[in-house]
């Protein structure tokens, strides 16, 4: 069978290379002048989005609205392998996402969400009955499900606490739950519900001292900080392209270190994963998996999907990570900031005020009024926001981009106060 696959493998070289097909296309060049400053930069940045005038969205953290160079990328690519009846490839994809992370392109796999590369990670992992998971009280249920259903069937212990509102606290609170049968920790980078930010690097480092794993939920990291996986020093890192990465729905990657490949078990497995199988001898065989993260996405994927997703990671990278980080924090202070200001006396903010620990999203509650209730009056302002019924805050959670302005705000927390 081996003999016969590299016959067909060598035949199927030999095909495409005789034939010449148009070159994949890329993005139109864009007319946005990078040389402006401050808030100039900002207002015409915001012309490169789709987004409607006829409301404000604040809820980024749900879904992120591409660029137009995105979307145009997404459409070309798709038309292109529909002309020419070609299935594509993510090679080139893979790499733009594993820099856009300071990773080796061995070592991510491509996932439609990022509850599919934490699901990868949590039924991959060697655990057995008794053995111990530190996660939180306010995850999102990507995270949430795939740890409690492998603790319904295969009886880990999840322990979970309540965070903290600075990174010291939430530190000292993880290290006083470490026991010897502490296998992972699996926490968000950013929680879904309040934007806190854990001290990740601190945290792996702890973990790795310990022979702990560390798995996180990092949905709201990739396009929020200059993201430098091999820095924060964690061992398995899941993401979505859709959120702040501003890439299409449907595209994700998960991070598995190297050095575990072997150690993080396969599952689901197909075409890639593989580094060899038979069928036709008296011993049916799989001889192994190939030597990269590759063997966790098997099959057949949308290549358009993920050439729209390298393309948004470009996007960042024009305008400079460091320079959509800054804007990022900017913009949830200055909501932060205004709101204490403003309509102390009528809400009570939940986020941190600490500045390492938040980035990207406001959460507070109306001391007046149900966060339901605020939610229809918002809407009717023509404010896009997302409730938090999640751990039973019943709270309200803006989170801004760097498509959003000052402007914006200002009228929002007027509205706050108004309300």
């Amino acid at each position: 069978m081996n003999n016969r696959r590299k016959f067909v493998q060598k035949l199927a070289l030999g095909i495409s290379s005789a034939l010449t097909f148009p070159k994949i296309a890329q993005a139109e060049p864009k007319t946005l002048d990078y040389s402006l400053q401050g808030e100039a930069f900002w207002e015409a940045l915001r012309k490169e989005f789709p987004l409607t005038d006829k409301r404000v969205y604040f809820n980024n953290g749900t879904f992120g609205p591409s660029p137009k160079s995105v979307l145009e990328v997404l459409k070309k690519e798709h038309n292109y392998f529909n002309e020419w009846g070609e299935y594509g490839s993510t090679k080139a994809a893979r790499k733009t996402l594993a820099d856009f992370v300071n990773v080796a392109t061995e070592e991510i796999s491509l996932t439609h969400n990022t509850t599919e590369g934490i699901n990868i990670v949590t039924w991959g992992l060697p655990l057995k009955k008794g053995d111990e998971v530190i996660i939180t009280k306010q995850e999102h249920v990507g995270n949430a499900l795939p740890w409690l259903n492998r603790a319904k069937l295969h009886g880990i212990v999840l322990k979970p606490f309540e965070p903290a509102q600075t990174t010291e606290k939430n530190l000292q609170l993880i290290e006083s739950l470490i026991t010897k049968k502490t296998k992972v920790i699996a926490i968000p980078h950013i929680t879904c519900t309040t934007g806190l930010v854990m001290p990740i690097k601190e945290i792996a480092a702890l973990a790795k001292s310990k022979g702990i794993f560390t798995a996180i939920d990092g949905a709201h990291g990739a396009g929020t900080f200059n993201l430098n996986l091999k820095d924060l020093g964690c061992d398995f890192y899941a993401t979505s392209c859709h959120k702040w990465l501003l890439g299409p729905n449907g595209s994700g990657f998960v991070y598995i270190r190297k050095e575990l490949l072997d150690t993080l078990q396969a599952y689901w497995v197909g075409g890639y994963s593989d580094t060899g199988w038979d069928l036709m001898g008296d011993e049916p065989y799989i001889k192994g998996y190939v030597p990269t993260a590759h063997r966790y996405d098997y099959g057949s994927q949308n290549a358009a999907l993920y050439a729209a997703a390298a393309e948004a990671a470009n996007f960042h990278t024009k305008i400079g990570k460091d320079k959509v980080e800054a804007r990022v924090r900017e913009l949830a202070t200055y909501l932060q900031e205004n709101l204490l200001e403003k309509a102390s006396n009528k809400i009570e903010i939940l986020t941190p005020t600490e500045a390492k620990s938040r980035i990207s999203m406001i959460t507070f509650k109306s001391k007046t009024m149900d966060f339901r209730a605020f939610n229809k009056i918002a809407a009717k302002n023509k404010f896009r926001i997302r409730i938090v019924p999640e751990s039973n805050l019943n709270a309200i959670r803006i989170s801004t981009h760097i498509y959003n302005s000052k402007a914006q705000i200002d009228r929002f927390v007027e509205m706050v106060r108004e309300v």
